[in-house]
């Protein structure tokens, strides 16, 4: 009698769990996101949306595609961001058709057809320096990919591994588009005697030139420029292949798009919000009209060949080649 009791409990508690979390405020986003990003958010959803407890969980952006395509509707997450679009693709069919919910104007050609995903930004890179550091050991700035490969470089440059950075794969796929595969692995190989440290972090290589410890970084625009406007001594300085750079969407999981919140928090998110982070973080051009209100913000940056940025096989094939 006791067990079936302790039986009957555990069923009631099993049951008062699963009625509750169906009934939950609480809303969950998968986002790949800086933390600084996620936090600002946050405070705008908790502002936004008072009675709703908006959880919003980093996770990289290959981890979130995988859980979300394994999960599908079973996902913890309600809603992911700041996922690159080779990712998106890939969970594609785990994501709910989301093209109505924009009422602003994409540029041409940005947003995919089938509409599992809008385009949350586009972000290019280039060489950040330290301009302190180039001038206390007289260095002259680097303006070509080969400029990198010059001794008084040594132990004075950073990269993202391209293994767990995407900014780092940017530069790697945009040199294999213009050179070719095997002059592109070679040059990595001349590189390699320069690199003081390979970031595992896009953001990485910026905070060692912050520090001084290195002169020559890889880096994000957006990154860079922030740091800039907080008075550090850094430029953006672009190859002549032109900037690195790709794209990173965001959707709902499939199922979860019928919840009235879910709804609500993703038509803010990607109307007014979406334009409050362009404003604010990342100016990177994906809207008509668009216009950076960042200081410091360069104009008509040139971007690079970035042929093969959402092909997964690709990215897996070349990663498979780098040595370092």
């Amino acid at each position: 009698m006791k067990k079936i009791l302790v039986g009957l409990l555990v069923v009631i508690a099993a049951l008062y769990f699963a009625i509750n979390k169906q009934d939950s405020n609480t809303l969950v986003i998968y986002s790949a996101l800086e933390q600084y990003r996620n936090d600002d958010l946050k405070a705008h959803l908790g502002e936004k949306f008072p009675g709703l407890n908006v959880q919003i969980m980093y996770m990289p952006t290959a981890k979130v595609a995988a859980k979300v395509q394994t999960e599908k509707e079973s996902s913890d997450a309600d809603i992911v961001l700041g996922i690159e679009t080779g990712y998106m693709e890939k969970m594609k069919d785990a994501l709910a058709d989301v093209a109505g919910y924009s009422h602003l104007d994409y540029i041409d050609g940005m947003l995919p057809e089938h509409g599992k995903y809008l385009i949350w930004e586009s972000y290019g890179g280039g060489f950040a320096v330290n301009t302190e550091i180039l001038e206390k050991y007289g260095i002259d700035e680097p303006k070509t990919y080969e400029d990198l490969l010059k001794p008084e470089f040594k132990n004075r440059i950073s990269i993202q591994n391209p293994k767990s950075s995407s900014t780092g794969y940017n530069f790697y796929l945009n040199l294999r588009n213009v050179w070719g595969e095997e002059k592109a692995l070679e040059y990595f190989d001349k590189l390699n005697e320069n690199v003081k440290q390979y970031s595992e972090s896009g953001s990485g290589p910026v905070k060692l030139l912050i520090q001084g410890e290195c002169a020559v970084g890889t880096a994000l625009t957006y990154q860079v420029v922030t740091e800039i406007n907080n008075g550090n001594p850094l430029k953006m300085i672009y190859p002549e292949s032109g900037s690195p750079y790709s794209l990173d969407g965001v959707s709902i999981v499939k199922g979860k798009d019928e919840k009235q919140d879910v709804q609500d928090v993703f038509t803010y998110l990607v109307n007014d919000y979406l334009v409050y982070d362009k404003d604010h973080y990342n100016p990177g051009k994906i809207l008509e009209g668009q216009e950076s209100k960042m200081k410091n913000y360069p104009e008509d940056i040139k971007y690079a060949d970035m042929t093969g940025i959402d092909d997964l096989e690709l990215r897996d094939e070349l990663l498979g080649k780098w040595k370092y």
